[in-house]
């Protein structure tokens, strides 16, 4: 189940406010503390090919969009 899933059957348990208070207990999704899950991209929010180097905090496919706009050359 994805956040969005989680957020949008929340949405739905609006009323009933102990039947929500249960299926957040049981159905949140974790924070995460390492690993892949633990960084999404600024931009697009996809969690794998991270670059943290220099506070980016980018993936690597927003990263070849913004890198001139930030001040990186490619050299070759």
């Amino acid at each position: 189940m994805s956040a969005s899933n989680w957020q949008k059957m929340l949405k739905q348990l609006k009323g009933k406010q102990e039947v929500a208070d249960k299926y957040i207990k049981f159905n949140k999704p974790r924070e995460r503390k390492f690993g892949i899950a633990s960084r999404k991209c600024e931009l697009c929010g996809r969690f794998g090919a991270h670059i943290s180097s220099y506070n980016l905090n980018l993936c690597r496919q927003c990263f070849r969009e913004v890198a001139e706009k930030i001040g990186f050359r490619k050299y070759s």
